[in-house]
């Protein structure tokens, strides 16, 4: 079985699974999350491997890390993850790309990533829930970081923290490669009642 046969088969059992135990319907969680439930039946019976996008909708609707819907294994108190093991989310062709290396449900979910930007590369991301919180520091180049509208320039040395309920783009308008190391914290989701 390939790597990539894995992954969709880990994500269609974490998918059926935390959908369960969060009570949500198919319908609920396409509502929460905005992908369709025909998309959401498909993942859930491995037969297709949704993008970066589908994927970051469906971990915030669950209230959970993309690292744990991706997950082929949960282990108790540690877990070593191997740079085998680390999920490339995405990449282009210029080859920028990012990483998830590692994430926790523990009060919420934490991930850890790491990501390469080279010169012209751009990704948007849709608002996450709220109370959100991304943290990042840029380790080279300078990050062109732009907030619900507003642009900040972010060299290297530079951190800085946001709340991500609002669509955010990072950019690399320079003409070195930038990389930087983020965490994100996302609240847990809260079951939503059955409808009546």
């Amino acid at each position: 079985m390939s790597d990539l046969d894995q992954l969709t088969q880990s994500l269609a059992r974490n998918l059926k699974r935390w959908r369960g135990e969060r009570g949500f319907t198919l319908d609920a969680l396409a509502t929460r999350s905005g992908v369709s439930r025909g998309m959401i039946i498909q993942i859930e019976q491995a037969r297709t491997n949704p993008s970066v996008g589908t994927t970051v909708k469906l971990a915030d609707a669950l209230g959970i890390s993309i690292t744990t819907l991706l997950d082929e294994e949960q282990t108790t108190r540690v877990r070593l993850v191997t740079p085998e093991q680390a999920v490339r989310m995405w990449s282009t062709r210029g080859g920028g790309h990012a990483t998830l290396h590692v994430g926790t449900e523990n009060r919420g979910p934490l991930e850890l990533w790491s990501w390469l930007l080279m010169p012209g590369d751009s990704r948007t991301s849709d608002p996450h829930p709220p109370g959100t919180t991304e943290l990042l520091r840029v380790t080279h180049g300078e990050l062109t970081l732009v907030v619900d509208g507003t642009v900040f320039r972010v060299p290297a040395g530079t951190s800085v923290t946001f709340e991500g309920d609002v669509t955010h783009t990072y950019r690399n308008e320079g003409p070195d490669p930038m990389e930087m190391t983020m965490a994100v914290s996302v609240p847990p989701a809260r079951s939503v009642p059955p409808a009546r």
